[in-house]
Parts: structure tokens; sequence; C-alpha cells
């Protein structure tokens, strides 16, 4: 589909940026008093229903109207996968970890996904790979072996989440659009980056590292492996001579500063797209907008339920598209 045919729904996408969550907002539902006062302020801004007070059930409501509305002014929804193979895959996990355990965990899946929930867990729960689409075969089947054999839940994880990196890469590589390629290059690297510091600060082994880590244009991931065996701080001065050098100092300060600076680097990406009159890049930064604050909001809550303090909170919450 040409660029101009997207003309209307970017239409309607400026016109539903309208009602966005800014950073004001954030900052007045970071100083309520309460968990209750939070999901008052919430639902005097349209968000979730009137059925329920639950924060998860809250959150879950906002993504289904993400996708309701683009699911309305897209045709072909299949551009958009990209943003949806994290979720298939961790419904691959959840399914293998399910069947192997032998109980049914509820609220273990996602619903917003490329694959149907059932098919993944009849495919692992009948061994039957081959009915799985083409990239998750392998992976699944390895990752099944892994967790039978070896109880390692870990190894299980790496094999599908590295998988997952990699089916997210080469969709935005071949999308042909320069924002989707973007989007891939960012969460790929992030990733590494995090397991990277992850799997150093644990002591893990060349061989993990090489399992783990997903290949991409930004990083060297020869180099990021040896620097993750020498240590944190050789992990940083690595990134000083890559396009992430501005992650190194939240990096050396906490995990979830240095994930907070790859949300905001994002957000700081797409926003130039508020400013295009056509094509797929103000679907795709709306839709990564609205995952944005929803996770926002949910730093928020769960603070607020934590009795958090305020400036704890504050430092988590992630900067606002509009």
């Amino acid at each position: 589909m040409a660029d101009k045919q997207y003309v209307y729904a970017v239409a309607r996408i400026r016109s539903k940026e309208l009602s966005l969550l800014s950073g004001a907002f954030l900052e007045q539902l970071t100083a309520a008093k309460s968990y209750d006062e939070c999901i008052q302020l919430l639902t005097e801004k349209g968000w979730g229903d009137d059925s329920t007070k639950d924060a998860e059930a809250i959150l879950a409501a906002e993504r289904r109207k993400t996708w309701g509305l683009i699911s309305e002014l897209v045709e072909d929804m299949s551009v958009f996968d990209v943003f949806l193979y994290a979720n298939d895959y961790h419904n691959l996990k959840a399914a293998i970890k399910e069947v192997r355990m032998g109980h049914e965990y509820p609220g273990i899946y996602i619903d917003q996904g490329t694959v149907d929930v059932k098919l993944i867990h009849d495919a692992i729960e009948n061994r039957e790979f081959q009915n799985l689409p083409e990239t998750m075969r392998v992976p699944a089947e390895e990752a099944y072996k892994a967790l039978l054999h070896t109880q390692d839940g870990q190894l299980c994880d790496i094999i599908i989440d590295r998988a997952a990196l990699e089916a997210i890469y080469h969709a935005g590589k071949s999308s042909g659009n320069e924002f989707l390629k973007l989007y891939a290059e960012l969460t790929v690297a992030a990733a590494d980056i995090k397991t990277a510091v992850r799997a150093s600060r644990t002591g893990k082994d060349r061989a993990f590292l090489e399992q783990a880590l997903a290949p991409c244009d930004t990083l060297d991931t020869v180099r990021l492996t040896q620097a993750a065996i020498e240590g944190v701080d050789a992990i940083g001065i690595y990134l000083e001579s890559t396009t992430y050098a501005d992650a190194v100092e939240e990096l050396r300060r906490s995990p979830s500063a240095f994930e907070r600076w790859c949300d905001n680097l994002m957000i700081r990406k797409i926003k130039p797209q508020q400013y295009s009159p056509f094509g797929l890049g103000p679907l795709a930064a709306y839709i990564l907008a609205r995952e944005n604050e929803i996770k926002s909001v949910r730093i928020v809550l769960s603070g607020k339920l934590n009795h958090l303090p305020e400036e704890s909170i504050r430092e988590r919450v992630r900067e606002m598209y509009v």
C-alpha cells in the first residue's frame, strides 16, 4: 500500500493524539495521594471501562483500544507485526513452561499477537512443532527439549528471547520502512546491552553470551561479548565507542535507569512523526506512544500499590510523546 493511501488513517491518528497522556498528567498521577486517586484520575481520562478498577485490567483494555483503532484504519495489519512478535514469543515461552509443568496458569498469555494462543499451546502439547509459523519451529523445539532434558528455565528463555529478537529485526529490516527499521534496530540493541550487563553481573560465560546476543548493525556482538566477560565497566568503555555512548552513565546508575533511557530514546526518535502527513510512520509512532504511556502508568500504579516515594516513581516514569 502506497504511503498516500494512509492519509485518512493519519488524519484519524492526529485526532487521537489529542487524548494521549501528557507529561503534566503523568506528574499529576505521580503526585496523587493514593492508588485509588490514580484510578480515579485515569477513569476521568476515559481509561479502562466501568467494570473494573484493577490496574492490569485497565491497561489491557487500553491496549485493546489501541489495536482496535489500528485495525479499523489499516486493511493489512501485517505491516505492524514487528510490534507483536514479542507477544508471540512470550506466549511460546509460556506454553512450553505450562505444558512442562502440567498446570494451567490463568493470565499467563498475552492477547495481542500474530499467532493464535491455542495453536501455540496445542503445537507444544502435541509436539507438533511443524504447526507453528516457520520462524518459531526450530526455537520452539530447541527450547522445549532444553527444558525437558536440563530443567534449565533460563536456557529455555534465552533460546526463545533471541528468536524473538531475530524475528523483530528481520521484520523491521525487510519492511522497506525507515521507521520500522529504526524500531527493530533500537529494540535489539537495547536488549543485547541489557543481556550483556545481566550476564556480566552474574558471571555468565562466553557460550551463554554467544547464544543470547542477537546481531544488529549498531553493535559488534563479538566485542560486546568480550566486554561482558571482562566486566560491567568494560561494557561501558565499549559502548562509549558506539551510538549508545550517552547511555553509559545511566547504565552505571542502575538497570532501570538504562531501560528508561532506551524507552526515552525511542520516544525522541519517533516524535518527528507528529509532523508527517502520511505514511506508516505516524501510525507506528502512535502505537509506540500508547505502549509507552501504558508502561508509565503501570510504573506509577505499581509504585502507589507498593507505597514507593514520589521521587522514586518519578525517576522511572518515561517521557511522553506529546
